[in-house]
């Protein structure tokens, strides 16, 4: 991801690091045809980018070349294979160059092809937001990681060099990508179990998002490092003595402090000063067998005296990114305490490489076992992530819902026949039976924790034992989101809703059709090949689905009624009598009145009134459906002293009034001086109950500039809430542009405009 923007400074010319200089030497010299192959390829990926690169720098001066060559440097000290650190080379080049994507498989190679692919920012596409933006950016991110799991180690090699580089950048970038870094891509780091990448993309994001705080940290841990380093040496050399003792071969004993960040949470999540944190540092001990790693823990607990309840063995049971070390705490020198992480070499490898430490790619045969198996226990995030990502629709309740899934520590629960399932922290028995299967859920009657009957809401802990009792007649409740945490659930629960409510969905949605169309003419109407041609238009098979859609808010009405009206002029064209006149009828019903006008008066003169075609005339705007500019209206002389209403084309008050009392208008954009005038309009939300909901909703009409005049919420135990609002609207493409931001958020089960007041 190319986060830093180019310009056009000059500088020095650029100095190839001493390993690439090596590798540029070196080609086709060593006699090793495959050692040749790679140099080959990663020197021509070089020499490639630097052409392309060539007039292009960097914020900081340095040529733009300089940080696709530190990013193949990065994931060539990762052990990444020649593709990797071919496509590190040439990660930017599709979105700074006019190089597409074929051209980059024609001449390095398909895989290379698939990893720049990956790691490309969709910067040439167009987004309502740059939310959205991020959003379909992960969400393309997260699909090419199950085609290629290297995808991810691009990327985060990417962002580790533009945040070394970040203090380039202007104060706002900086807070915005080290936010997204912090919340994203270090657990990302750590899911994938890649340490080193971890830390240091951790520290970096603190230092620019809470600047006074790691200042003073920082300084605080180098104003004692002298006590501290002594500290460590005496205990590592006591252990160093007794594991010598009882001939244990000790690859590697050191002390190091503990990451800043780190550091940081501690402190907040204690509410402690720096002062009262004491193991501030660790000392790591690197063994060969997994037997020295129990013995030495035997050890190094007789040595000091443990501290209750620090001790975790993630040997046992390791962790989900696969990183496997025993840590325990104790009480050390001078009374203080010391955590001592014990492992063996190919464990202290994957801590610090994760994924990265067991490259096996086999480049031959067209066969590569990069593909990623979402089956895989070590891939269940991952596979979680895909299974729900499609389900959100919504930007931002993509995105968090994506930092709770990689944030979230996992707790161990065991099925009764002791099989491990991992679960997000804070998960619940019905979290539990998801993740077992579906149907699992969706018949799910009760549970038993640990050998008890228990309540749905328990919250589950490392070591539970979990058996889940279902029965055929058992079905999901509203009330389970209210306690279930992993996305998944939450998803499955909603999708069963939609399904097993179709039936009123459908009714739904034949009413709020009836209620534009007029009675009669939605039953003439529904039977039509207009209507068919509608629903396929929506990527519907039939009109049943159409309507029970738009019961449940998945399609609006305006947009049903729109493209119903361009299939019926498309397939019923009306010849005009007069060519000044623009008033055409659109549909009719069986008795032949008409329901639905596009009026339009071009003669009118343009006045100050929003409203063309009443000049002079004294007019107000219909309570009963409060249209909007953009929206096709008609006005009707009243019998009082009120003058001219203006109706919505369809209002069912407009249904009996005779023909001599209609009169046509149209919006008048030019009027009211060019005053920001807006309109009142009523909504009515249906949502699933759960806390927060009503606060996402007022943040979208936010979002949007969009003032709310009256708001009210009912809700019932076990049933969905109703949200009514009373909202100011400029025109109709900002109203259809809110509710479809609201329509997106997965709790909305049904949107609907309502009628304000009813009219005389």
């Amino acid at each position: 991801m190319n986060t830093t923007t180019l310009t056009t400074t000059n500088t020095t010319d650029f100095e190839p690091p001493k390993w690439l200089k090596e590798c540029l030497l070196s080609q086709n010299i060593s006699g090793d045809r495959e050692a040749d192959d790679d140099r080959s390829l990663i020197c021509r990926a070089f020499e490639f980018a630097y052409q392309l690169h060539q007039g292009q720098y960097r914020k900081s001066g340095e040529p733009y070349i300089a940080h696709p060559v530190a990013v193949a440097g990065l994931l060539r000290d990762l052990g990444g294979d020649r593709a990797m650190i071919a496509a590190g080379f040439l990660h930017d080049v599709v979105e700074d160059t006019d190089v597409t994507v074929e051209e980059i498989e024609e001449l390095f190679g398909s895989q290379v092809r698939q990893l720049v692919e990956g790691v490309t920012k969709l910067s040439k596409f167009n987004f309502s937001s740059k939310t959205e933006r991020q959003a379909e950016n992960f969400r393309r991110m997260f699909i090419a990681m199950a085609k290629d799991i290297r995808v991810i180690v691009v990327k985060l090699a990417d962002r580790l060099h533009n945040m070394r580089t970040l203090e380039h950048l202007k104060p706002e970038k900086q807070q915005r990508i080290a936010l997204e870094t912090r919340e994203i891509f270090a657990p990302l780091a750590n899911r994938l179990g890649i340490g080193r990448f971890k830390w240091e993309l951790e520290d970096l994001a603190f230092k620019y998002l809470e600047p006074d705080a790691y200042q003073e940290i920082q300084e605080l841990v180098a104003e004692r490092r002298s006590d501290r380093e002594a500290r460590l040496e005496k205990a590592i050399e006591n252990l160093r003595s007794r594991l010598g003792e009882i001939g244990i071969h000790v690859w590697e004993v050191n002390g190091r402090p503990k990451h800043l960040y780190s550091i940081y949470q501690k402190m907040q999540r204690q509410q402690k000063e720096f002062g009262e944190i004491f193991d501030i540092a660790a000392v790591r001990i690197i063994l060969e067998t997994k037997d020295e790693c129990y013995r030495t823990l035997a050890v190094v607990h007789d040595s000091f005296r443990p501290i209750p309840g620090r001790f975790k063995d993630y040997i046992a049971l390791p962790k989900p990114n696969r990183y496997q070390s025993l840590h325990t705490t104790v009480v050390g020198l001078n009374g203080r305490p010391l955590e001592v992480q014990i492992r063996t070499l190919e464990m202290h490898q994957i801590a610090e490489y994760g994924i990265a430490a067991h490259w096996k790619y086999k480049e031959t045969g067209g066969s590569s076992n990069t593909q990623l198996n979402t089956a895989d226990e070590k891939f269940t995030w991952l596979r979680q992530l895909l299974e729900w990502q499609n389900d959100l629709k919504d930007a931002q309740e993509y995105i968090e819902s994506l930092k709770d899934n990689l944030f979230e520590d996992d707790v161990y629960v065991f099925t009764p026949q002791g099989d491990v399932i991992a679960l997000a922290k804070g998960s619940t028995p019905v979290d539990f039976a998801y993740r077992i299967h579906t149907e699992v859920g969706n018949h799910m009657k009760g549970a038993r924790v640990n050998g008890r009957w228990s309540v749905l809401e328990t919250e589950l802990h490392n070591g539970d034992i979990v058996e889940i009792i279902t029965s055929k007649n058992s079905h999901p409740s509203l009330d389970w989101l209210n306690f279930a945490v992993t996305p998944s659930a939450r998803n499955k629960i909603r999708q069963w809703y939609k399904r097993s409510h179709r039936d009123e969905n459908l009714a739904r949605g034949r009413d709020l059709l009836e209620k534009e169309l007029g009675k009669n003419g939605t039953l003439s109407v529904l039977k039509s090949e207009a209507m068919q041609a509608v629903a396929e238009r929506c990527n519907y098979q039939n009109v049943d689905d159409l309507l029970a859609a738009l019961g449940y808010g998945e399609v609006t009405l305006n947009s049903v009624v729109n493209k119903l009206r361009d299939e019926v002029k498309a397939q019923q064209p009306i010849e005009e009598s007069e060519s000044d006149k623009q008033e055409t009828k659109i549909l009719t019903t069986d008795s032949g009145k008409n329901d639905v006008y596009t009026a339009s008066c071009s003669k009118v003169r343009k006045s100050d009134s929003p409203i063309a075609g009443v000049e002079g005339l004294l007019h107000y705007i219909a309570g009963c459906c409060r249209p909007v500019p953009g929206e096709p209206i008609i006005g009707i002389v009243t019998r009082g002293a009120k003058g001219i209403s203006i109706h919505r084309q369809g209002c069912s008050n407009v249904e009996d009034i005779p023909g001599d009392r209609l009169i046509p208008v149209s919006w008048n954009r030019e009027g009211n001086n060019g005053r920001c005038q807006t309109y009142p309009v009523n909504i009515s939300i249906e949502v699933l109950d759960r806390v927060g909901v009503f606060k996402d909703i007022l943040a979208r009409l936010s979002d949007q500039k969009i003032n709310i005049r009256n708001a009210g919420v009912k809700t019932s135990e076990g049933k969905p809430a109703l949200i009514s609002l009373e909202i100011d609207i400029r025109d109709c493409e900002q109203l259809e542009r809110s509710l479809n931001q609201i329509r997106k958020m997965s709790d909305v089960l049904n949107l609907r405009r309502v009628s304000g007041v009813d009219c005389e």
